[in-house]
């Protein structure tokens, strides 16, 4: 069975008709495009899972399933991922008004 080729952005963008799955993309795009931003971070700076466990106190296993998705970090742990790795969260006011 040959594999089909999926345009994902068209598939979100049909998807998003469905109120259901508007409102769980709302809610949960915004943790994975930092988490997403997060695994960036790390492998740009050429640290492993591994690495970032050791300097973060966690076991490698718990980097792992936050990178995907399958754990939730604390606000605490994800600022101190960040730290790390040399960044910090912030808040910033969105460009576009409610």
């Amino acid at each position: 069975m040959p594999f089909v080729q999926i345009d994902v952005n068209k598939e979100i963008e049909k998807r998003m008709q469905n109120p259901k799955f508007k409102k769980a993309w709302d809610e949960n795009h915004a943790e994975y495009e930092l988490i997403g931003e997060m695994i960036a971070l790390r492998k740009q700076k050429g640290i492993t899972q591994s690495e970032l466990a050791s300097l973060t106190g966690n076991k490698q296993q718990v980097i792992s399933r936050i990178e995907r998705k399958e754990n939730n970090p604390s606000l605490k742990m994800f600022a101190h991922i960040l730290d790390v790795l040399g960044y910090e969260l912030r808040i910033v006011k969105k460009s576009s008004p409610l």
